[in-house]
């Protein structure tokens, strides 16, 4: 597939290697932009996303559509998407965690000639109202925007502490320096990115190296370094109080976290 018109580079889709997948709904393409939400047994909490998206009207200017990597907690009942004005259901068939339900998504919304694409996490701790001016930066030439708690304005709320201290003192500045762009919230996974950038073939998302967290440290370290217009903005971030809705486990997840971080920064995923 060509990349768009005003991209000299030219991607190669026999090189892509994307996880199996089924679609279990779509409705078809509306807009311009799209919103892709990876989940997988977030019960209420996405439930809570959608009917909160619902609200703020996000399916007027971005079709919704979530990919799941398995979940059996009945959350993703088709009668309640369509109430909410989902768009699409994926399903990933094939092994693999975040990056390689992120790959199945991508590769579908681009597919479907999507040029803006956003991705939220499906565990409602983020503020969907910032999602239209996502769009509005991608419309302005920018092609990776990321949610940023920690800029003036935006909200961390009962942040963990190891978390916090994780992101401050380890992960962000990593990235910064071997990006060469100065990153302040570099583990979440509310961006958005422009479809030049995700067909750029230097870039190459479509790789089976991805399947964990690998991607998303990737694209911030790989992006500014290629050329490619970043920004963050601010935004909030609320972890509910007790117990913390997350998929990384508090020694093994986190230590595999951290080597996938310095992995990427020492560019061991480049293409």
């Amino acid at each position: 597939m060509n990349t768009t018109s005003d991209s000299p580079l030219r991607d190669d889709r026999s090189t892509w290697q994307v996880p199996a997948f089924s679609t279990l709904m779509w409705l078809g393409r509306c807009h311009k932009a799209c919103v892709v939400i990876p989940v997988i047994n977030e019960g209420e909490r996405i439930r809570n996303l959608l009917v909160r998206m619902h609200a703020l009207k996000i399916d007027d200017r971005a079709d919704i559509v979530i990919v799941d990597g398995g979940s059996t907690d009945g959350s993703l009942a088709e009668d309640f998407l369509r109430s909410q004005n989902v768009r699409g259901l994926l399903r990933k068939t094939a092994p693999g965690k975040l990056s390689a339900q992120l790959r199945c998504a991508y590769a579908f919304v681009l597919d479907q000639g999507y040029e803006y694409i956003v991705t939220i996490d499906g565990n409602d701790k983020d503020d969907p109202d910032t999602i239209p001016r996502f769009i509005e930066a991608l419309s302005n030439e920018y092609d990776f925007v990321q949610a940023s708690r920690f800029l003036p304005g935006g909200v961390a709320e009962n942040t963990p502490l190891s978390r916090y201290i994780a992101i401050r003192l380890v992960h962000a500045p990593l990235l910064s320096i071997a990006s060469g762009f100065r990153w302040t919230d570099t583990t979440q996974g509310f961006r958005a990115y422009s479809r030049r950038m995700l067909l750029d073939p230097r870039l190459a998302i479509f790789r089976d190296v991805f399947s964990s967290y690998e991607l998303l440290f990737y694209l911030s370290y790989r992006a500014p370094k290629l050329g490619y217009r970043c920004v963050e903005l601010a935004t909030s971030r609320r972890y509910p109080k007790g117990e913390v809705p997350t998929k990384i486990s508090a020694v093994r997840g986190n230590l595999t976290v951290l080597k996938v971080l310095f992995r990427v920064c020492l560019g061991h995923y480049n293409n």
